[in-house]
């Protein structure tokens, strides 16, 4: 295959495995990779750079510690309200235009931000840039999984998920230093733009097409688009009708556990993210582009460990599948050690500063895995939706609770206690990673025997001919 064909060309199809039949070269499975993962990056971006203005809209508008972190938890909640719409609209009207669409939406309000007159038409836009971005994760990862196999999921989920900590990185780096000389507007909208363009971009990438879920059990013949071999539960399109969608969400005991998991070990990831900045400049007193700076080490630890862990839980899943879980579950419980260990006894200087560093790596472990692993519990045709609920609990339960309940708790006991208590969710989350261990096997299982039907030799050969 040459070029970078448009969506006029025929749809991609998948193979009984989940993935696209004949692979496409890899060549344009990895460039397709790459503009998501980029895409992704300006969305962390966007998303976490406010955290690097915090001190200049304390001192601009005099804001407490919990209305600050109630602008990162606005989006959190927007994501989570929109989530399962948008990730529906992925599944029925195409990742790609999804992708397209969505992103051009929080772009468009990162500008908004930047122009904001007040602290409520600041919140209101920080809560539009969450609209945009509901639908993002849940289209990334459903097109993602169509162009790589099944037995690199994992892997190529967590290189996915691992833009998010590396746009925070960028974005708490570059925020700092951008806050401090050009100002906090310019900061907030600096990457707007870029993001635009990028997201239209999309427009030129091919999609594939999903079979759909039967009634009986899951299975379902390759979605021609006219309507043929319809069961009860399918639309006219031969998508899965809403009622089958919420069955397939829900059959499968690992993917809820996955769902609940994921949430708490956000709990964490979003309260270090959010507030470790500001901790590092009171506490250390350091300036703010210093403190972003140092913090970046520790979200940077993110990055490395969500691909490497990531990575490390497909090759322990080669031998025994439960394992992919496992991976996450004894991590989370390594991450809450060194954190408590960190806030709860030692104070500020170079120890605790090491040990905050190190936590980054597991604490953000199971950041591809959790939703690998519900993509190989549920039904091709609904991937998109499935990582849709996963966006929803996470951000709803995960992403909302942290830099909010942190805020709470640091104004009445001081950041540093809080500091020390949020990483209780961790074990939580090792908990619940544990439990979806123990069904992991059944629930693949079920699905794999439940594939679709073979499509007729050389019809996959025609499909990609284009």
């Amino acid at each position: 295959m040459r070029g970078w064909p448009g969506n006029g060309a025929p749809p991609l199809v998948l193979d009984a495995s989940g993935s696209v039949a004949h692979l496409v070269s890899r060549r344009y499975a990895r460039c397709v990779a790459l503009a998501v993962v980029a895409l992704a990056m300006t969305d962390y971006i966007d998303r976490q750079i406010v955290v690097s203005t915090f001190p200049y809209l304390k001192k601009s508008w005099g804001l407490s510690d919990t209305a600050l972190g109630a602008l990162v938890t606005t989006v959190s909640v927007a994501i989570a309200v929109f989530a399962l719409p948008a990730a529906r609209l992925a599944d029925r009207w195409g990742r790609v235009r999804t992708i397209a669409a969505m992103g051009s939406a929080w772009s468009l309000a990162a500008l908004a931000c930047a122009v904001s007159g007040n602290y409520a038409q600041l919140f209101a836009a920080r809560s539009l840039l969450g609209v945009g971005e509901a639908g993002y994760g849940p289209a990334g990862a459903a097109l993602l999984s169509g162009y790589f196999p099944q037995r690199l999921r994992a892997t190529v989920l967590s290189v996915f998920q691992a833009a998010g900590p590396l746009g925070s990185v960028l974005g708490v780096v570059l925020g700092g230093v951008m806050a401090g000389n050009l100002g906090w507007r310019v900061t907030l909208g600096a990457f707007g733009v870029p993001g635009l363009l990028l997201a239209l971009a999309f427009l030129k990438v091919r999609d594939y097409r999903a079979p759909a879920v039967s009634r009986a059990d899951g299975a379902g013949t390759a979605d021609s688009g006219a309507g043929e071999g319809l069961t009860g539960d399918q639309t006219r399109s031969g998508r899965p009708a809403l009622a089958a969608t919420v069955r397939e969400l829900f059959r499968s005991r690992t993917a809820v556990w996955c769902y609940l998991g994921g949430a708490l070990n956000l709990v964490v990831l979003s309260t270090f993210y959010t507030w470790l900045p500001s901790y590092l400049g009171r506490a250390y007193g350091l300036s703010s582009a210093q403190a972003g700076m140092r913090a970046a080490l520790f979200i940077l630890a993110g990055f490395v460990g969500a691909i490497v862990f990531g990575h490390l839980a497909d090759r322990c899943a080669a031998g025994r599948p439960r394992r992919r879980l496992m991976v996450p579950a004894v991590l989370a419980a390594g991450a809450w050690g060194l954190l408590f260990t960190a806030f709860g006894v030692l104070g500020p200087g170079g120890g605790q500063y090491a040990l905050i560093v190190v936590a980054g790596l597991p604490v953000a472990a199971a950041l591809g895995t959790a939703p690998a692993a519900v993509i190989d519990v549920v039904h091709p045709s609904v991937r998109a939706t499935a990582v849709g609920m996963a966006t929803l609990v996470q951000n709803l339960f995960g992403l909302a609770v942290g830099p909010l309940l942190t805020g709470l708790l640091s104004d009445a006991f001081g950041l540093q206690t809080a500091l020390a208590v949020m990483p209780l969710f961790c074990l939580a989350a090792a908990a619940a990673f544990r439990i979806g261990s123990r069904s992991y096997e059944k629930d693949f299982a079920a699905v794999s025997g439940g594939g679709p039907e073979p499509v007729a030799p050389g019809t996959h050969e025609r499909e990609l001919s284009t």
